[in-house]
């Protein structure tokens, strides 16, 4: 880390196979202060997600192959302290391994304000 990086930064592993929402939330949160790394499916988040690198995981639900609660579940059996917000249309029933859920449509500030508030508390 070089002294321009500041200590606070806070590093998120988004997770949508929408190219065209995981862009506009990509850069809402980087232009927020957030380090954003985005994959497309459940399946690439789970090889590229390090409890050591990412502060939080953002979520959809439905995508091809692996589900987002599913990819949730195996998030938090690696890392129980990570933060999972699941951002969705089509909510599990089973959200016992999600902190939050953010039902579409909402504005992409309430996802920065579940973000804050979870990572405020770590």
């Amino acid at each position: 880390m070089n002294d321009s990086t500041p200590l606070c930064v806070k590093k998120v592993l988004l997770v949508d196979d929408g190219n065209d929402s995981r862009l506009a939330t990509k850069l809402f949160l980087s232009g927020s202060g957030y380090v954003v790394d985005s994959v497309g499916s459940a399946e690439e988040a789970l090889a590229v997600f390090d409890p050591k690198i990412h502060d939080a995981v953002l979520t959809d639900n439905r995508m091809e192959g692996m589900t987002g609660a599913e990819m949730a579940r195996t998030i938090k059996l690696r890392s129980p302290s990570t933060p999972v917000i699941m951002h969705t249309g089509l909510p599990p029933e089973d959200r016992s391994c999600l902190d939050v859920v953010v039902q579409k449509p909402v504005p992409l500030s309430e996802i920065k304000e579940a973000l804050d508030k979870l990572l405020a508390a770590k």
